[in-house]
């Protein structure tokens, strides 16, 4: 199990004392937790951050490009799309195609 110390985050290390009681300790700050037995603590509740839109967002589709393309939607059959594309995984992986239905604005993707 790991811990870290509270103060200045660096990883703590186990070691016995002198008196033969267990402790975790800093290398880099004063701070020890002696371990007298088998303890539990409640974690803290850290709040999420804001996840960026790696896609583009909102702006993702201004200026983009149209094509003939099938839309998947058996009901809509729309046969016009915007794309755009992108490299998502390695460099000797070929770019995904994303596309929007223009009639019924169905957002799929292509590798």
């Amino acid at each position: 199990m790991l811990s870290f110390c509270p103060y200045c985050a660096n990883m703590l290390i186990m070691a016995q004392k002198d008196d033969g009681c267990n402790r975790f300790f800093c290398s880099t700050c004063p701070y020890e937790f002696k371990i007298d037995g088998f303890q539990m603590y409640d974690r803290k509740k850290l709040s999420r951050k804001e996840v960026d839109d790696v896609l583009g967002g909102e702006g993702a589709w201004d200026n983009v490009d149209q094509t003939l393309a099938q839309c998947p939607i058996d009901s809509c059959g729309g046969d016009k799309a915007y794309f755009f594309q992108l490299q998502i995984r390695s460099a000797d992986e070929p770019m995904t195609t994303f596309y929007k239905c223009v009639k019924c604005s169905h957002q799929w993707r292509e590798n």
